[in-house]
């Protein structure tokens, strides 16, 4: 067992993976001791998991590039034939990539602290981009893991751009003698190791070696930037409706299910009936910003929750390390938890300065929000009313020990249900169990309903009593009014139920992963449910579907979304080559039947060219407008003004028009000019409102 402020650490590896502390090691150190001795700060990385089941926790500091060098001395060892590779085209050899610096990162993908570092390996790759080479290096903890098509969707759900092999056998692992998730290992230009390191806080400790080598081998002529492009795995595939859905939630009225659309970064609303898409919050882009419905940005989000009076939607923005809050009557988005950075170590207080750590779930009970806090392992609870959040189960130790709430050990709790009783349910992923805590007992422990309670790496699919039983890694839990606590475990892509007064786990519907409805139903790697009535509902996230199961039957069906194009994020005006008519002030309209009045003045004695293709096309944000089929229209030989019908409702947005008016002088209609316009109106919709919105603009006479 490693202790705090340790890692992993290894010089020159030969094939046997010994250890003998190079240069790069030496640095790594110096950059410990500083982190230890300042007692960590906002890059301290919290546990990481080893093979045999031990944790580590990795810190690291400001480092300042040492003037030795940092070239290695022994070659690296090559990559065994006959693996499987991804976004390559084919097998890489490490002989191929002399001149540039490589990155391996040994990773599994199920693991909180492997994610927490692909923001870091980006952020070395947008930075490097001729000089750095990085290979995910994946040896799977879990039997699910090793299956490169498992692989692949993960890939592609992070918007993983670099190179990965499948080390499913761990042959790459044992040839370098890693013990650890995430490790990363340095090799230079020249083909030699120079170093590593376990943990998280990878771009702290790796830049200033990388900087320092690229340095040196450019100046011994050996550094090579030529670009190198691989065959990425998300190169010529088709968008889908949703994009690795993770989470579902369905208010205690039955009428809209949202949805965590988890790979698009938004927040899908619809009809649980008829599967028409009422609302989106998120403009579809990772980012971390507040605002209007579909201005604003999330980052992975994944579980959700309502307020007590149903008013406010909580949102645990996972790779933000935040929660997000969505008012429901005027769509804007804010963020009531969180800083936005990556918290560690796990610290409570107020709510708008407390940093967290990728929360995966959310239960709302009698005005307190607990948050299953997959990467402190913890579960937080915060007082909607002081505003006060801080960990209420859990000493922030990846393990299995049960106990008082605040000595019990989880790891990486990714689902949480109540039952009437107050007793909290959570998937405990890490450890493929089920677990409870008694969080309303001042006196509460935790236990464990299924699964093992021995150590991280006792998984499987059997079906049985107490802790005889074995799940893989799951993510969602949904209580019946049946008894039964509903699991999606996930990495079984199957929906099990709990028996909870016998405490036996059975399976209910699944097996081989795929996609079938009907009573012999399959799934992908589902990550959420949704218990309504009799029917429940499952975020099929590798199948980027919603499924329905009708536990009268037992049969399964699928959502079919409706509708959802016409929630289109408003253009960013960033970048925007055209005329940009941003009006300042609000225009107030009355809610119903109105119009959109576009009055664009030509120079005189000119026209709008009766054949040339002018067009028209609006996008809303707040849902305060809705334009029907009049959203994209045809402008080709209109004569201003122009009034486009549309019905409004009560709220506040924006109105945003984008114009292409092509248009002629009178008697030269071969010579066409074009202008380009958008038009930004803020809108407030309120019974004290005119019936129309007017854009106005006057184009002047052209220099020809």
């Amino acid at each position: 067992m490693f202790t705090d402020c340790s890692v992993l650490l290894w010089g020159d590896v030969g094939l046997n993976g010994a250890v003998k502390r190079s240069s790069f090691a030496l640095v790594a150190l110096a950059l410990i001791a500083a982190a230890c001795t300042a007692g960590g700060g906002a890059n301290a990385s919290p546990t990481t998991t080893s093979l045999d089941g031990t944790t580590t926790t990795a810190l690291a500091g400001e480092p300042a590039v040492p003037a030795q060098s940092h070239a290695g001395t022994e070659s690296a060892p090559p990559f065994p034939e006959g693996l499987d590779w991804l976004n390559t085209g084919g097998p890489l050899a490490l002989s191929d990539l002399r001149g540039k610096v490589v990155l391996l990162d040994f990773w599994t993908y199920g693991c909180i602290n492997c994610i927490h570092i692909i923001p870091d390996l980006k952020r070395l790759e947008e930075e490097y981009a001729e000089e750095l080479v990085v290979i995910g290096v994946h040896s799977a903890k879990f039997l699910n893991e090793g299956e490169t098509d498992n692989i692949r969707d993960v890939v592609l759900r992070y918007g993983v751009e670099h190179p990965v092999v499948n080390d499913r056998d761990f042959e790459v692992w044992r040839t370098w003698g890693a013990n650890a998730w995430p490790t990363t290992v340095l090799i230079d230009p020249a083909g030699n190791v120079v170093g590593g390191h376990s943990g998280e806080g990878v771009y702290d400790v790796t830049q200033p070696v990388i900087a320092s080598l690229v340095a040196e081998f450019e100046a011994s002529g050996v550094l090579d930037r030529t670009p190198i492009e691989f065959v990425l795995e998300q190169d010529g595939r088709p968008e889908t409706v949703l994009s690795y859905p993770g989470k579902v939630f369905i208010d205690p009225a039955g009428e809209r299910l949202y949805i965590a659309d988890s790979g698009h970064h938004r927040i899908v609303v619809t009809d649980p009936t008829t599967g028409n898409v009422v609302d989106v919050y998120g403009r579809g882009q990772p980012g971390f910003s507040d605002g209007a419905a579909l201005e604003a940005t999330f980052d992975s989000p994944q579980g959700l929750a309502l307020s007590p009076d149903g008013r406010v939607l909580y949102v645990a923005d996972t790779n933000n390390h935040a929660v997000r809050s969505v008012d429901l009557e005027t769509g804007n988005v804010g963020t009531i938890l969180g800083t936005g950075t990556l918290g560690w170590p796990p610290t409570a207080g107020n709510a708008s300065e407390v940093s967290i750590n990728s929360p995966w779930a959310l239960e709302e009970r009698d005005g307190k929000l607990y948050i299953a806090m997959a990467g402190h392992h913890q579960i937080w609870v915060m007082d909607l009313a002081s505003d006060i959040a801080g960990p209420i189960v859990g000493n922030a130790r990846e393990s299995t020990t049960n106990g008082p709430l605040d000595l019990a050990e989880l790891a990486q709790p990714s689902g949480l249900a109540f039952d009437d009783a107050g007793v909290l349910y959570f998937a405990d992923s890490e450890s493929s169990s089920i677990r409870s805590a008694q969080v309303e007992l001042s006196d509460g422990v935790t236990d464990v309903i299924v699964g093992s309670d021995a150590n991280l790496f006792d998984f499987g699919d059997v079906d049985g009593v107490g802790t005889a039983a074995r799940l893989q890694h799951p993510l969602g839990l949904a209580l019946g009014m049946d008894g039964y606590l509903y699991v999606a475990d996930t990495y079984n892509s199957k929906v099990k139920r709990i028996d909870l007064e016998r405490r036996e786990v059975t399976t209910y519907l699944g097996g081989e992963r795929g996609w079938q409805d009907g009573e012999s139903a399959q799934f992908n790697e589902p990550g959420g449910l949704a218990l309504f009535g009799e029917t429940l509902f499952v975020a099929d996230t590798n199948n980027h579907a919603i499924r329905r199961i009708d536990l009268a039957s037992g049969s399964t069906g699928t959502l079919v979304l409706k509708g959802i194009e016409a929630f289109a994020p408003p253009p960013d005006n960033a970048d925007y080559r055209g005329v940009l008519v941003e009006i300042a002030e609000p225009i107030s309209v009355a809610p119903g039947a109105g119009s959109v009045v576009i009055d664009i003045t030509l120079p005189p004695n000119h026209k709008v060219n009766e054949d040339a293709p002018s067009s028209a096309e609006f996008f809303v944000t707040g849902a305060i407008a809705d334009f029907g089929d009049s959203a994209g229209l045809s402008l080709t030989g209109a004569k201003f003004p122009v009034s486009v019908p549309v019905h409004f409702a009560a709220g506040e947005g924006t109105v945003t028009a984008d114009l292409t008016v092509i248009y002629c002088r009178e008697g030269s209609e071969s010579l066409c000019l074009i202008q380009q316009l958008r038009f930004v109106a803020p809108v407030a919709v309120s019974d004290s409102g005119a019936t129309a919105v007017t854009l106005r603009y006057t184009i002047e006479a052209p220099a020809v």
